[in-house]
């Protein structure tokens, strides 16, 4: 990435702007190639999800993640730059995409501040050939065009522009001066129409009544054969409201209910999005260090403290919870043993609480060797056991022979690539694709042996409950 010892938007002036735009546009026609150019602008306070909401079109791309109890957020509409895959080479392709891009990047402003300069937002199905009917695709990455994110300590918001030698000049400063202007004292008041719909008309279960628990016993003699050790089912269920959808409505609600959670809206620009609130981190890279965790087993929240407590420790003491949660880790291990990492992690798991339901979670760290790439880590990762089974082959061939719909970007990684080398994915989990008037919504559990198809159900309605919650007020 180059970097020009300036900072336009900061000297407070548009001449310097334009004068800073010039260079770039004289770059672009001295190597022959657009240049992407990302600047970056600290500013007071600002909310992400509440600019997002002034600034939402249902035609535009926009990517959203937050963790309210950690204090981040960030949000990506327009893009200025696109690109699309497919196939057992999809993160390969958006990594080349990503550092090809990088080469012809110019970035200035407060770049070093956390989610300053450019970002590539991803967002990778399930499955990497999910099918050309399917409102997302395999794998898109986009650099957005406005982007603001705040951090503990700090927020930032970034116009990301692409410079031709032919780039009118004088009117992309005045857009670019305009937008970081608006930047510097946010108005909120231009969002409407974020409510959500008060009824359900109609609750189908895609597969039918009784399909999950049929599914689940197929699945558990399919283990007993020995042809995989764990697969997790999901179930999906398509509600159709009296009046559309908002996404950023239902995610407003996700946000405050799961402030542990990563609350996240995708929008393909055709007026679908993708929302939910994923207790899951498939992965981060920070500093050269690698973070991730193993994530399964479940059980309910209890309705006292002592019950709570009760419920938590069975948890820990579960044979059949702990064989699954073993799995993920085992699993991780195996998949990143060709790096040769040395993983840190507890002996065993802990629980991890939340609004509605605890989980066993071990957390894993690692140092990273040089010229590893977060997309080379995202690609060994996904998808966990947790999400998907083990052993990986068999149990992904099995989710596409007992599910009776699509996953989509249910329980597809979904985050961002930055331009140090660091950045940050987790699971499209406890998710919905949102489509006007129609939700159509996810939630599997892990089965393995000792399952009990009546227990998988009761954890799947659980989940369910949290999304429809969110749906409708």
């Amino acid at each position: 990435m180059k970097s020009f010892p300036v900072n336009p938007a900061g000297e407070g002036r548009p001449e310097a702007l334009r004068a800073f735009l010039e260079q770039c546009r004289a770059e672009a026609a001295r190597v022959g190639r657009p240049q992407l150019v990302s600047i970056s602008l600290a500013v007071d306070q600002l909310d992400p999800l509440a600019v997002l909401e002034s600034i939402f079109e249902p035609a535009e791309l926009h990517f959203y993640a937050e963790r309210p109890a950690c204090g981040m957020a960030v949000a990506g509409a327009e893009a200025v730059l696109e690109f699309t895959t497919h196939g057992p080479r999809r993160f390969a392709d958006a990594k080349t995409f990503i550092l090809q891009t990088l080469s012809e990047t110019i970035a200035v402003g407060a770049v070093d501040v956390p989610l300053g300069g450019p970002n590539f937002f991803i967002a990778a199905a399930f499955f990497d050939d999910p099918g050309a009917a399917e409102p997302f695709p395999a794998l898109r990455v986009f650099v957005p065009r406005w982007q603001v994110a705040r951090g503990e300590s700090s927020s930032v918001a970034v116009a990301n522009l692409l410079v031709t030698p032919e780039t009118p000049v004088d009117l992309l400063a005045t857009k670019v001066w305009k937008a970081h202007e608006k930047f510097r004292a946010f108005d909120y008041r231009s969002a409407a129409g974020l409510g959500r719909p008060s009824t359900i008309v109609r609750d189908e279960e895609l597969g039918g009544a009784g399909g999950y628990i049929r599914t689940v016993n197929r699945a558990l003699g399919e283990i007993r054969r020995g042809d995989y050790r764990k697969v997790v089912l999901a179930r999906a269920r398509r509600f159709v409201a009296d009046e559309a959808f908002h996404p950023l409505g239902v995610l407003n609600h996700l946000r405050q209910r799961f402030p542990d959670c990563y609350a996240f809206s995708v929008a393909n620009g055709r007026g679908q999005s993708f929302i939910g609130a994923s207790p899951e981190r498939l992965m981060a890279v920070e500093q050269g260090r690698l973070f991730t965790e193993a994530l399964a087993g479940t059980a309910p929240r209890g309705r006292t403290a002592s019950e709570d407590a009760a419920l938590g420790r069975a948890l820990l003491q579960s044979e059949k919870d702990l064989r699954e949660q073993f799995l993920v880790l085992e699993s991780i291990q195996r998949r990143l043993a060709d790096l040769k990492l040395e993983l840190e992690y507890p002996p065993g798991p802990r629980l991890r609480i939340l609004s509605n339901l605890q989980h066993l979670q071990t957390p894993i760290a690692a140092a990273l060797p040089a010229g590893v790439h977060v997309l080379d880590l995202v690609e060994r990762l996904h998808p966990t056991p947790a999400v998907g089974g083990t052993p990986r082959s068999p149990a992904c061939a099995a989710l596409r022979r007992l599910e009776p719909f699509s996953r989509g970007l249910y329980a597809g990684p979904l985050g961002w690539v930055n331009h140090r080398g660091g950045g940050e994915f987790f699971v499209g989990l406890r998710s919905a694709l949102i489509d006007g008037a129609t939700a159509t919504a996810y939630a599997g559990a892990g089965i393995v042996a000792g399952s009990e198809a009546s227990a998988e159900l009761a954890e799947t309605e659980l989940k369910f409950d949290a999304l429809l919650n969110a749906l409708v007020g």
